[in-house]
């Protein structure tokens, strides 16, 4: 794009920066140098998207070969889609701002449901035509990864390819199969490339598979049509992150992110077993970072960013068995310099606060505890392992080492609730204020805030035979908890009950949903994650076009032996150990975590080869599969 056409543009529109391209540590290879060029499109506005981590990896993970490139692309906001429509310019990468059909490959991540409308209207504006089988050799690959490609059926009509699993392993494999492909044909059909993606472990090239349904409408088989395709695919995973790239010089934003601070990534995955939640599962086993590594990484992002804050990134990072050994030396090096350092996410315990209130540049402003249900019965479905002795001594803790203001999370809607569960909700903030007040004693104020989200069940998890209350229900049931909870003196938020009905819908979708979606984007759905962009009505028009009915989807509770859509890829946990879990939910019947009880018995280190690795005292331990 011409220098004065996009300075016109940029005045225009109300975020400029969003655009510019010109960060700290951004890259700027030369075009016609490097074989293999590909843009990474995350389907959101900037500020999200730059504070992705996986973004950074990548970027960097690219970069450093000589022979391939990587810019970005992202989500324009409205103003900016306006723009382009008007004149009639294609969306261009940040970097050399180019067409994204200028690239070999457009790789999108894929972080969650509510973001699929800006795939296809990102794919729209770059000239790219929406479906796969529409593609010719002039255009780019289009790939995607991350969370939600573990049920990748309702976006498999616009996808060339999936990579699933951890994207460091396989991304480069992909792009030197492409290179390969590239130096014996300039402009290879589209046939020869997937050809030669598709004998790469953990590529899904879902044009290779065809779907057949039984009279109700449910999956009967997804089966191959390509002969040598896998039966199933299965995800791709580090085995060792102390011998993984992590980014040392990662791109500073120009516009405010949602996160402005440098990541370091303690750890990766968790096995605490929660049963709703996904991550728990397709990031299994937890492999540790050895505390040296993690004290060099920390200080040449520092160095390299100039942010006056660092976070231990994971999933919980305070079951980091390192601990011990690298927060002391890291709180040596950060007060020189008066940096803080953060973790983003804290257990439900009194030795979570305490060290968080002893981190170096913490602000005693708001702490945030998740113990997702109200009673003890509903958190041992959950497998969630807090006590309410739990919560109120880490809420007796945070008081007294200054916290004034509180954030409980809780999710509605979960398997087996009752009314006393939603009773049980007030009943702990209520206990939490009066721990508050007999500290304060009237000299400080106490703030609560509960922000409940409604139960989604997701792919790959022991839940994901339990279909969503319905949203009727699931409106009087937010409604009856914040009567209880703002009489108990704290406000109650709660996320929008019908975004949670079609996250729900798609989460669980088969490939059918495709035309849904291309019919709610041609409606003018876009953002769908966000409040103000949110329009159901345009939801609701599209399933009727399509003659499918959304709580087919999002409510309906499926059989153990029912051919799921997700089939098709395999987490590498067991099938048999997510029925025992959720047959044990329904018992209200807890799992220990295997870190600290022993194998469980999931199947995910004998099936992928791979073993839970902790550091400390613990030095690296091997889990063995329990007989099933």
């Amino acid at each position: 794009m011409e220098k004065t056409m996009f300075e016109e543009i940029l005045s225009r529109v109300q975020k400029p920066a969003r655009y510019l391209g010109t960060e700290w540590n951004s890259v700027r290879k030369n075009w016609d140098r490097v074989a293999i060029k590909m843009v990474f499109a995350f389907p959101d506005l900037y500020e999200v998207g730059m504070s992705h981590l996986g973004l950074q990896i990548l970027y960097g993970l690219v970069n450093r070969e000589a022979d391939y490139l990587m810019e970005r692309v992202f989500a324009p906001a409205t103003d900016m889609e306006a723009e382009l429509r008007r004149r009639g310019l294609p969306l261009f990468s940040l970097e050399s701002r180019r067409p994204l059909a200028d690239f070999d490959v457009l790789g999108f991540t894929l972080p969650y449901e509510m973001t699929f409308t800006n795939v296809l209207n990102m794919l729209d504006l770059a000239g790219i035509p929406l479906r796969a089988r529409d593609r010719t050799g002039v255009h780019p690959l289009v790939i995607g990864g991350g969370p939600a490609v573990y049920n990748p059926e309702p976006l498999a009509p616009f996808f060339d390819a999936f990579v699933i699993g951890e994207g460091e392993e396989s991304l480069l494999e992909v792009l030197h199969a492409i290179k390969q492909v590239k130096e014996m044909e300039e402009r290879p059909e589209r046939p020869a490339l997937l050809e030669r993606l598709g004998e790469i472990p953990g590529v899904y090239i879902p044009g290779w598979y065809e779907v057949e349904y039984t009279e109700e409408g449910r999956v009967k088989r997804v089966f191959p049509i390509k002969p040598g395709a896998p039966e199933r695919v299965r995800r791709r995973l580090l085995k060792d992150l102390n011998d993984a790239y992590f980014p040392e010089t990662p791109i500073v934003p120009l516009a405010e992110a949602v996160h402005e601070r440098g990541m370091v990534e303690v750890f990766r995955g968790c096995t605490r077993g929660c049963r709703f939640c996904q991550a728990g599962i397709i990031y299994r086993p937890v492999r540790e970072r050895d505390p040296q590594i993690l004290q060099h990484q920390a200080c040449e992002v520092l160095k390299s960013t100039g942010y006056d804050e660092v976070s231990l990134v994971s999933l919980s990072s305070l079951d980091y068995k390192g601990l011990d050994e690298l927060l002391p030396s890291l709180r040596d090096r950060c007060s020189v310099t008066r940096t803080g350092i953060s973790l983003p996410s804290l257990r439900v315990d009194s030795f979570s606060v305490r060290v968080a209130g002893n981190l170096p540049g913490v602000h005693k402003t708001s702490l945030t505890f998740a113990p997702e249900a109200g009673t003890q019965r509903l958190r041992d479905v959950i497998n969630k392992g807090v006590t309410e002795a739990d919560l109120l001594e880490a809420a007796r803790a945070a008081f007294e080492a200054g916290w004034t203001a509180l954030k409980l999370y809780f999710m509605v809607g979960l398997p087996t609730e009752e009314q006393t569960d939603l009773e049980g909700i007030a009943d702990l903030v209520r206990k939490v204020r009066q721990v508050g007040r007999d500290i304060f004693k009237g000299k400080k104020k106490v703030r609560l805030t509960v922000s409940a989200a409604s139960f989604v069940p997701k792919a790959h998890t022991p839940f994901q035979w339990e279909g969503q209350v319905p949203r009727e229900t699931l409106e009087e049931r937010h409604r009856f908890t914040a009567s209880l909870v703002k009489r108990s003196g704290a406000d109650y938020n709660w996320h929008n009950v019908e975004t949670s009905f079609i996250e729900a819908v798609f989460a669980r979708g088969d490939r059918r949903l495709a035309s849904v979606l291309e019919g709610a984007w041609h409606r003018g759905c876009r953002f769908d994650g966000w409040t103000e962009h949110f329009k159901f009505s345009l939801w609701e028009e599209s399933f009727q076009a399509a003659g499918l009915d959304p709580r087919f989807y999002a409510g309906r509770r499926l059989n153990y032996d029912e051919v799921l859509p997700w089939d098709i890829i395999d987490s590498g946990v067991d099938r048999m150990f997510l029925i025992r879990e959720h047959k044990k939910a329904l018992a209200g019947e807890t799992t220990p975590d295997c870190r600290f009880a022993g194998c469980t018995g999931c199947g995910i280190c004998p099936r992928l080869g791979v073993s839970t690795r902790l550091v400390g005292g613990d030095g690296e331990r091997k889990l063995t599969e329990e007989r099933l």
